[in-house]
């Protein structure tokens, strides 16, 4: 299963998502693609930052992105994994943005691959396998 971080999805919501992307996509069934609700959050977030595009952009999330992907919640298993992690990797002196972290222990937990073009921010999550589709 796999995990679309929020670069990925803006990709898809934008005017010219890759093509590479979109072929990686349709080769991986449907029900083996998921997100979690920080990337939702992020998206929101994003979309509603864009003046008169807002209303468009919020109705693509509203009408074909939440529809068709399962959204998986912050849960608690996830906030444990996150203070674990956040306070690990503060120890370490490397530390990762809260939002990119609750997105890692979200896939952590639940053993999924995420997907994300960041690959190398995310390589310092231990344990979290990455891919960059785009």
């Amino acid at each position: 299963m796999y995990l679309l971080d929020t670069d990925v999805l803006a990709n898809l919501m934008g005017r010219c998502p890759s093509t590479a992307l979109i072929a990686k996509l349709a080769s991986v069934p449907p029900e083996q693609q998921c997100t979690s609700s920080i990337t939702l959050e992020e998206l929101i977030v994003g979309a509603s930052r864009f003046g008169r595009r807002s209303a468009a952009l919020l109705s693509q999330i509203d009408t074909r992105l939440i529809p068709n992907l399962q959204v998986l919640p912050f849960d608690a298993s996830a906030a444990r994994r996150y203070g674990d992690l956040h306070a690990s990797l503060a120890r370490k002196g490397s530390p990762v943005s809260e939002t990119a972290l609750r997105i890692a222990a979200v896939a952590l937990v639940r053993d999924l691959t995420l997907v994300s073009g960041n690959v190398q921010y995310f390589k310092r999550v231990p344990g979290l396998s990455v891919e960059n589709w785009l």
